[in-house]
C-alpha cells in the first residue's frame, strides 16, 4: 500500500509578479481560490503541505526591501503597479485560516518573494536571504517549517536549506517519453490522457548528499489545459482526473508515493473545481477502502528517515 502527497504553491500575486504579462484571471481568483480549495480538503479530509510565499505573513511593507540582494528591480511590481493592492501582497489570515483548519496540513516554505534558486537564476547570496526571511516571517506565525517547494521547480543550493532547518523538498518529476514529447497534438494529447497505462508515476523518496529527503512530484493537477482539454472533455472525460485517478490506482499496489501538485489560482473556472473535487472524492473513497494511506512531505519525510534509521 502506497500513500497519496498533495502539495499546494501557495502565492496569491508573487507567482508572477517579476513577468511582463501576468496572468490576470489567474491573479484575480487567487485568494478566493485558496479558501475554496482549502474548503475542498477540509470536506474530504485531506491534509496538503502548503508551500507558503514567505512575503505573504508581513502585516505591510514599503516594497521597497533594499537589503535584499535580489535588488529593488525585483520588487517593483509591488512598488508600482500593485503598490494599492494588499490582497495580492499580504495573506496572512489565509494563513492562519490553515493552522486553525480541521486537517492537520503541513506549512512549508515557496521562498520568500518567488525567486528562482537555480543556481543560474540565485547566487548564493540572494538564495540566503530567500531562506532566511521566508523563516524569520514564518516564525512570527508560530510556525517552525520542514518543507520546501522551489518556485518554479528550479531546484539548488540543497545545502542551504539544511541550514535553514528544512528537512525535505519536492523534486522534479522523473522524465518519461510522453511527458518530454511536447510535439504532441490535441489527438495524441487526448490518448496519452485517458488511455489506461499511461499515468504518471509512483515516486521513491530517497535521501540525498546533503540529508534532504527529496520527495519527486508524480502529477501537476493542471498540465492538461486549453484547446486539448476541452476536446477531452467533451469526447470522454476531464484527462487530468483520469490521469490522478491512475496514479492512485497504481500507489494502491505500490509502497511509493504518489505526488500531485497546484497552485490554489489554477482554480478559475467552475470546471476547475470540479476537477479537485472528483479527484479528493476519489482519493477519499481509495483511503476508506483501505488502499491507500495519506500524508504531508513533512510526514512522508518523517517515515523516509525512520526506514533509513532502521
Amino acid at each position: 500500500m502506497g500513500t497519496v502527497t498533495l502539495s499546494v504553491d501557495a502565492e496569491l500575486g508573487w507567482g508572477w509578479h517579476d513577468l511582463d504579462s501576468p496572468p490576470n484571471d489567474r491573479i484575480e481568483a487567487a485568494r478566493q481560490s485558496w479558501q475554496r480549495l482549502q474548503g475542498l480538503l477540509s470536506e474530504f479530509s485531506v491534509p496538503a503541505t502548503w508551500a507558503i510565499v514567505g512575503h505573504l505573513l508581513l502585516d505591510d511593507c514599503d516594497g521597497r526591501h533594499q537589503s535584499h540582494p535580489a535588488g529593488v528591480d525585483w520588487f517593483e511590481r509591488e512598488t508600482g503597479e500593485w503598490r494599492e493592492r494588499p490582497d495580492l501582497r499580504f495573506g496572512g489570515e489565509l494563513v492562519n485560516d490553515l493552522q486553525t483548519a480541521r486537517v492537520d496540513h503541513d506549512i512549508g516554505s515557496h521562498t520568500f518573494s518567488h525567486v528562482p534558486l537555480s543556481s543560474d537564476k540565485a547566487d548564493r547570496e540572494t538564495a540566503r536571504a530567500e531562506l532566511e526571511r521566508s523563516v524569520e516571517t514564518a516564525a512570527n506565525y508560530g510556525l517552525s517549517m520542514k518543507s520546501f517547494v522551489y518556485p518554479r521547480n528550479r531546484v539548488g543550493h540543497r545545502d542551504l536549506l539544511v541550514e535553514y532547518g528544512f528537512t525535505t523538498y519536492r523534486g522534479n518529476r522523473p522524465k518519461t517519453w510522453v511527458d518530454e514529447n511536447d510535439t504532441l497534438g490535441t489527438v495524441a494529447k487526448l490518448v496519452r490522457g485517458t488511455v489506461p497505462g499511461t499515468g504518471p508515476p509512483v515516486v521513491d523518496p530517497v535521501v540525498d548528499e546533503f540529508g534532504l529527503v527529496n520527495i519527486p512530484a508524480s502529477l501537476y493537477l493542471f498540465g492538461f489545459e486549453g484547446r486539448a482539454r476541452s476536446v477531452a472533455e467533451a469526447v470522454y472525460a476531464d484527462p487530468m482526473v483520469l490521469k490522478a485517478r491512475h496514479g492512485i490506482d497504481a500507489a494502491a499496489d505500490d509502497d511509493g508515493v504518489f505526488h500531485m501538485w497546484l497552485h490554489p489560482n489554477n482554480l478559475v473556472d467552475e470546471r476547475d473545481f470540479a476537477r479537485m473535487r472528483a479527484i479528493l472524492s476519489y482519493v477519499d473513497d481509495r483511503r476508506r477502502a483501505g488502499d491507500v494511506t495519506v500524508a504531508t512531505m513533512a510526514t512522508v519525510a518523517d517515515e523516509v528517515r525512520k526506514r533509513v534509521r532502521a
